[in-house]
């Protein structure tokens, strides 16, 4: 065995070339470094051109060599801004860097000058201008409120364009008032650096704020021109009230996955050429829409489709490639073609580095290459014919013949002392590879390659042994199961007992990788001639042809089964709505895959703006059967916004639904249900108050939507009726001198929109403004119960005074020689006539006083009556308690308790 070696020279690759660079004007760092190395051999020295002049490396110079990198020192910008290239050298040859730019970065101060108070009504929207200072790069923005670090957060009712810095607000509200600035921030590198504008005073003027239609007033640029991979961001912003909703579509196109963030900003990540197209921004509240349309078109840097590579020619052939670092045109056997340099009879001279640049106005990308010609005599060291060739009986053996030489070796092959011929059998290829078909015994022996040029001669011989041919002794047999059931697939085989056997399984020609298989996928037989394939938890997926193949080191045999899974239905293609009305709608699609076994029936299903939840539809006729591809839904609201999905079923279950279907809105129809939840009563004298539930949007049916209220003072006849508009209200207040109170009113409700009038409401009964009681309890009566409690009772009201609805009584009691005004208070409910007091002083004289009250208030007090609580008892327990047993008796003995002045007088002791 012997091993050689020897170092190949070859020409500069790089490894790292100069990229873009930022560097922050003040920056405390005096340097900034452009990298550069290549591999070599020999070693590559290097050279740097700045703007396309070489840059002298002198000793006082500012700019100085490390290794290939270049090192400028105390960079400024008039003198060091411009387009930086490494060029590295060697015996081999010359290649050029890509172009990478020195830039500065810099943020100015804001102008120093006042700005403008701004001034709105409550409620309407608002732009404040950022006018952020000269800059490069770019900034990101944020506003503060009154001081520092009080930042303005993006809640959907306020926004900070990234593009202009402005700051809007959709709806205005009282805390909204203060002062505004523009807080603008630079990051480069590592560096950050921030500053703030003037600040600008908001006021707001107070009035009724009116609810308007969405505007957009933030929006994306008409077209936004974007390079692949990038990532790009549209912004749109609306003012309304209430705040507008923002919605994204793509009008050519579907939602992509890459679509990240909502509202205000939409955001597409490593864009590509399919999200080229036209782009639409929705504002929506419940007065209106506002949209703004604008086309994103994608442009790419230049990309190589076909990159040079290292190459070694004969003398004489024809290739085609590019020239060594310095400009090349056509020139005796050089012809240079756009991207292609071509040479004819190539010379030994030719070697060298060759360079392809293509530029476009996005970037410039280079490629490099080396071309060795040489010239060598056939050598079968690094590729000799294999000394041991096995085959299989009957089969089919490739034994190449692939000396080194140059120019390519004439070949010839022998068997033993016969030269072999192309032959039904045997067959020569133009590159040297001997074929031999329908093996043997008798062709066993050895072969031997003889390959000859112009430089000299070599030969390289292998032997030929034949084995027994590999076959499939019980194939897989095709069958037909159902979803999640389990199968094994058989498949054994014979061989030449000398070699190893292996078997391997493909589903539709693609070799399956049972450890990848999550499960589904196993060998059911670890026996070496046994390769049964079991299939676990059988899915959709898993249909199609599978195919066993049994392989030996010389040959293979295969044999194949057709597994089909059965299962419910895909989902249903193209979801067409037509033929809209107020209720109803047609839907059409296109029929999905049965999964083989047939559709039974469709079903439809619908979500609407108000819910992100699909709901099964009703449909005519009731029951879609499997055939169909078009259907009516009915039942639906009018004046709502629908998406349609449709799913096929069959007798193993319901499959996938289809993606929806286009949004539609229903048309719209006058109401069909009568506003809920009449009610009312209260409010200030004179007035009849009416309060109902708003209706919700489901029951809208169309725009305009408001309440007919008609009322009458019961056992009236004619009806008094008002309009109130919009669909929020939730009450009317009907004033006139001439109510009385508690006056009991008919009233019923209706609602209306701009497609006419619903149906009415029942009728309720109301009652006006309520006045305080008008007359007062008699006969009230206290009594003492304990030293710090006592029973009032009293004579009711008669219910014919009342002017409401008696919610009970009220308890004033003050103490003897206090102001009725510091009276405590009890209150009972409903119509009881006697009360407990309690937390009363001991023996102290009260005084007691009655009053009824409802809603609107208290009435007139009862005369007051007199009441003095007892003493307390006595603080001292009795002593020397003892006692005796006699018998089923005890004798208890204790000191009797004398009261006190201040104490009640003892009546009795309790054991």
């Amino acid at each position: 065995c012997q091993a050689q070696s020897s170092t190949r020279s070859y020409g500069p690759v790089f490894e790292e070339q100069p990229v873009h660079t930022l560097f922050p004007e003040g920056s405390a760092e005096e340097k900034v470094t452009l990298a550069c190395r290549a591999r070599a051999s020999p070693p590559a020295t290097y050279r740097w051109k700045m703007n396309g002049t070489e840059i002298k490396m002198e000793p006082d110079s500012r700019y100085r060599l490390v290794a290939g990198d270049l090192v400028i020192s105390n960079p400024v910008k008039a003198k060091d801004a411009g387009s930086y290239q490494c060029v590295a050298s060697n015996s081999r040859g010359t290649v050029v860097s890509r172009e990478a730019s020195l830039r500065f970065g810099f943020l100015q101060e804001f102008s120093a000058e006042e700005r403008e108070p701004v001034k709105i009504t409550e409620g309407w929207g608002v732009m404040f201008t950022c006018s952020p200072p000269p800059h490069y790069p770019g900034l990101s923005y944020r506003w503060l409120l009154n001081e520092f670090p009080n930042f303005i957060p993006a809640d959907g009712r306020r926004f900070v364009s990234q593009t202009t810095g402005n700051l809007y607000i959709a709806k205005t509200e009282a805390s909204d008032l203060g002062n505004y600035s523009c807080f603008a921030t630079s990051h480069i590198d590592f560096i950050t650096k921030s500053v703030f504008s003037k600040f600008s005073r908001l006021s707001l003027a107070a009035e009724d704020a009116r609810q308007y239609a969405p505007s957009i007033k933030a929006r994306f640029p008409a077209d936004t021109y974007a390079l692949t991979g990038q990532m790009v961001t549209l912004e749109c912003f609306a003012f309304g009230n209430p705040v507008p909703r923002i919605k994204w579509r793509k009008l050519d196109g579907s939602q992509s996955s890459k679509w990240i963030g909502s509202e205000p900003l939409l955001q597409i990540q490593d864009v590509g050429f399919e999200d080229e197209g036209t782009y639409e921004c929705e504002a929506e509240n419940i007065k209106g829409r506002d949209t703004y349309q604008g086309r994103i078109i994608i442009q790419a840097q230049p990309e190589w489709l076909k990159v040079i590579t290292d190459t070694e020619a004969d003398i004489g052939p024809v290739v085609r490639w590019l020239r060594d670092g310095q400009p090349l045109t056509s020139q005796n056997r050089i012809e240079v073609s756009g991207g292609e340099l071509r040479f004819s009879k190539l010379v030994l001279e030719d070697s060298g580095m060759y360079q392809c640049v293509a530029e476009n106005k996005h970037g410039t990308v280079y490629a490099s290459a080396e071309l060795t010609v040489q010239a060598l005599a056939p050598d079968f060291r690094l590729n000799p014919v294999k000394r041991l060739i096995p085959a299989a009986r009957s089969g089919k053996v490739i034994i190449p013949c692939q000396p080194r030489a140059a120019p390519k070796a004439t070949v010839l092959w022998t068997k033993g002392t016969e030269l072999l011929i192309n032959s039904s059998r045997v067959t020569i290829t133009t590159d040297g590879t001997l074929i031999l078909q329908n093996i043997s015994k008798s062709d066993e022996g050895k072969y031997t390659c003889f390959a000859e040029n112009f430089m000299g001669k070599a030969n390289s011989t292998g032997i030929l042994s034949v084995r027994d041919a590999t076959k499939i002794t019980l194939a897989p047999s095709s069958a037909d199961i159902n979803v999640g059931e389990n199968l094994t697939l058989q498949c054994h085989a014979s061989h030449d007992p000398t070699m190893d056997l292996t078997f391997t399984w493909s589903l539709d020609d693609f070799p399956i990788d049972l450890d990848k298989s999550e499960g589904h996928y196993r060998r059911a037989s670890m026996k070496e001639a046994i390769g049964d394939l079991s299939i676990f938890n059988s899915q959709l997926k898993h249909s199609g042809r599978y195919t066993c193949t049994a392989q030996t080191v010389v040959d293979s045999a295969s044999e194949s089964a057709t597994l089909t899974v059965r299962g419910p239905p895909g989902p249903p293609g193209g979801v067409v709505v037509s033929d809209i009305g107020d209720t109803t709608v047609q839907l059409s699609w296109s029929r999905g895959f049965d999964n083989h076994s047939p559709i039974a029936r469709y079903t439809v299903e619908a979500r609407t703006l108000l819910s992100s939840k699909w709901k099964q539809m009703r449909t005519n006729p009731v029951n879609i059967e499997g055939n169909a591809e078009t259907a009516q839904v009915v039942n639906l609201i009018p004046w709502m916004d629908y998406e349609f999905r449709v799913l096929a079923s069959n007798i193993l279950g319901i499959g996938e639904p289809s993606l929806p279907s286009s949004k539609i809105r229903t048309k719209e129809a006058a109401p069909t249900v009568a506003p809920s939840g009449l009610s009312g009563g209260g409010g200030a004298p004179n007035e009849l108050i009416i309060n109902w539930t708003p209706t919700l949007r489901d029951y809208q049916n169309g725009d305009g939507f408001g309440y007919i209220v008609s009322f009458r003072q019961r056992g009236t006849l004619g009806w008094l009726v008002a309009k109130v508009p919009g669909a929020e209200s939730l009450h009317y207040v009907y004033r006139n001198e001439s109510i009385g109170p508690y006056t009991p009113f008919e009233v019923k409700i209706k609602a209306y929109n701009r497609k006419g009038e619903g149906p009415e409401s029942l009728t309720a009964i109301i009652y006006s403004a309520e006045e305080e009681p008008k007359v007062a309890p008699f006969r009230v009566l206290a009594k003492a119960v304990l030293s710090s409690e006592m029973d009032v009772s009293w004579e009711p009201v008669e219910q014919g005074d009342m002017t409401g609805v008696l919610l009970g009584y009220e308890i004033r009691y003050w103490k003897d020689g206090d102001k009725e005004e510091a009276a405590d208070r009890v209150r009972t409910a409903g119509l009881v006539t006697s009360a407990h007091v309690t937390g009363l002083h001991p023996n102290t004289k009260y005084h007691v006083s009655v009053r009824a009250y409802n809603r609107a208030g208290t009435g007139p007090p009862s005369p007051s009556t007199n009441v003095t609580t007892t003493k307390p008892p006595p603080k001292r327990p009795p002593g020397n308690i003892s006692w005796t047993f006699s018998g089923s008796t005890v004798s208890i003995k204790w000191d009797p308790v004398v009261a006190k002045a201040d104490e009640s007088a003892v009546t009795g002791y309790k054991v």
